[in-house]
């Protein structure tokens, strides 16, 4: 499942990646939306979890914390 979450100037999409042993795979995409052609950021597997919202909301709070480091 994917959500496109809009923060501080970036589109920030957590995805939740169910996997062969029924874990969730938290992962998230991050890009500018104020410049022009910007290049998406893609973090993969940041954690695993039992449950799909757990995933995504870790992704996206993952993701509020890099942009607010990265600003």
């Amino acid at each position: 499942m994917k959500r496109l979450i809009h923060y501080k100037g970036y589109a920030v999409a957590p995805a939740a990646q169910q996997l062969p042993n029924g874990l969730f795979a938290a992962n998230l995409t991050i890009e500018k939306t104020t410049a022009p052609r910007s290049h998406p950021y893609s973090f993969d597997a940041l954690d695993y979890f039992f449950d799909e919202e757990h995933a995504l909301a870790y992704a996206f709070r993952w993701g509020r914390l890099w942009i607010d480091s990265h600003r």
